[in-house]
Formats: structure tokens, sequence, C-alpha cells
């Protein structure tokens, strides 16, 4: 039997941990750009990482395009319906004086809506059939670490978007303006920062940001309709344990998930994945229900 010690140092569970952690960590970030910015709860985020999936899926079997090359394309795609549906829908809501008072709990309803017509479409179009193919998926070896090309570029490709995004919200004008809008939206407003414009290019990262990873996770995961529940939920856990709009606090927690389900079903066995995740994410409700990294304020 492996020992206590042995799990505990092993690179390969690292690597694993890293990964999951770093896929988790991604689908965070898009999700709490937009909770951030907008306050809308965005229970469809999931499916728009089906749909990218999807993208990568069809691109690659019927016209042989690398997923990462269709990333972008569902990235933009994703966008596209993002406008879409602000345009068509929540820019109303957002206006309108007495919607925006309930923008969370209407958002909620709304995203419900589209959760269950996008997995409808989506199973009517594409049936219900588990989908998958091969890509990369020959295995690399360093020392007693392995692992296949493809969820190496994955981990990659996340980590790139994480680190664009940090440095983009620490360095750019556009950036600060998203973190004073985050931090205080009637503030930014006062000092001229263009919040509806800000808005509106906050859903589409985010929404992009979806598909982007859900066609990394087509090439180490089967495509179905409703794929996306799961990453949807650990997305919460993420921004909730994280900070509600901390959006560098909902990367570290993002990885602190991958390590706990990773170690964790490595001490226990696969049955107890949901259950760790979902103790920790009440635990941490119960302990810090502000956020895992957000500042408690000092009431005087």
């Amino acid at each position: 039997m492996t020992s206590f010690f042995e799990i505990l140092t092993s690179g390969q569970l690292l690597l694993a941990a890293l990964i999951t952690g770093t896929i988790y960590a991604t689908v965070g970030l898009g999700l709490n750009l937009v909770y951030g910015t907008m306050r809308l709860l965005n229970v469809a985020h999931g499916e728009f990482l089906m749909l990218g999936a999807y993208v990568a899926f069809w691109g690659f079997s019927l016209f042989n395009v690398s997923p990462f090359l269709s990333a972008v394309v569902a990235g933009v795609l994703t966008a596209a319906l993002a406008a879409a549906l602000y345009f068509g829908m929540l820019r109303w809501c957002l206006r309108n004086p007495r919607m925006r008072k309930r923008i969370e709990p209407n958002s909620l309803l709304i995203f419900v809506g589209v959760s269950i017509i996008l997995q409808n479409i989506s199973a009517l179009s594409f049936t219900g059939t588990p989908r998958g193919y091969q890509y990369l998926s020959g295995v690399m070896t360093l020392g007693s670490i392995s692992i296949s090309a493809n969820r190496l570029g994955a981990f990659v490709f996340c980590i790139a978007i994480c680190i664009a995004t940090l440095i983009f919200l620490r360095r750019s004008a556009t950036g600060l303006a998203i973190k004073a809008l985050i931090q205080h939206k009637e503030a930014a407003e006062i000092v001229g920062v263009n919040v509806t414009r800000l808005e509106f290019f906050a859903l589409c990262a985010g929404f992009a940001t979806a598909g982007i990873v859900g066609a990394l996770v087509s090439m180490t995961e089967q495509t179905t309709p409703f794929m996306g529940f799961p990453f949807t939920i650990a997305a919460f856990i993420v921004i909730i344990m994280g900070g509600l709009g901390n959006l560098a606090g909902g990367i570290v927690t993002g990885l602190l998930l991958g390590f706990i389900e990773t170690y964790g079903v490595a001490f226990t066995s696969a049955a107890w994945s949901s259950i760790l995740l979902y103790g920790v994410f009440v635990l941490a409700l119960i302990v810090r229900p502000e956020g895992i990294f957000t500042v408690r304020q000092v009431v005087r």
C-alpha cells in the first residue's frame, strides 16, 4: 500500500492538483468578473463552457482544427452570445431602476432559463450521446511524473489567461477602472468611469473565458449537453470562498480547490470528491462567510 508520506510528496499528484486547480481558477475568473462588475448570478456559466467544448469537438472532427485554435473561436462565439443577451435583455434590466434594485434575484431567474434553453437546444442538436476525440494524447515523462500533452497544453493556456488578466487589471487604464467598478460602482461613476461600457466588456470577457476553458476541457473529458453544471458549481465555490468580486482571491481559491479535490480523493476514494468540496465550502461559509481572502471591515 502507498504510504501517507508517499502520497503527500507525490510529484504526479502535485501536478494533477495544479492542473485541476488552474482550470477551476479560470472558470471561476470569468464568473467572478461578471458578478463583480454587474452583480449578475450567472448560473448558466457552465453551459457557455459546454458550447466551447462543442466548438472544439466539431472543429476537430469536421475540419481537423486544433482545439487551441478552436478555443479562440469559442471565446469569440460565447462573447457574441453575451452581447446578444446583453442587448436583448440585460441592458433593459440594468437601466430599469426597479429591476436594477433586484438585479441579483432577477438575474438568477434569467440565467436559469438560459441554462435550460442551452442544454435542451444542445441535446436536440447533438443528442445526449457523450462525444470525445483524441488530440495530443501522447504521454510525456519527466522523472517519475507523467502527463499527456493535451493536459499540459490546457494547463499552460489557463495559466496564461489568469496571469494576463491580473496584469491587465493592475497595469491598464481599463483594468484599473474595472477594479474601481468592482469595489464601488457609485464612486467609479463619480470619477468619470463609463460604467455601462465596462459592464458590457466584463460580461463578454467573462463569457468568453468560459467558452475558452470548455474548448480546452474537451481534449480530456467527454462533451455532453449537461457537462456544464459541475463547472458552474465549482465556479460558485471558488468565487464565494475567494470573496465575491475578488479576482485574485478567486484564482488562489481555485488552486486550493484543486488541491483539496486531488489529494482528498487520493487519501480516500473518488466517491468522496463532491463531499470534500462541498464540505470545505460549507465550512468556509461558517468560518469566513465574507470569503477567505476578503479583508474584514471593522465597524467603529
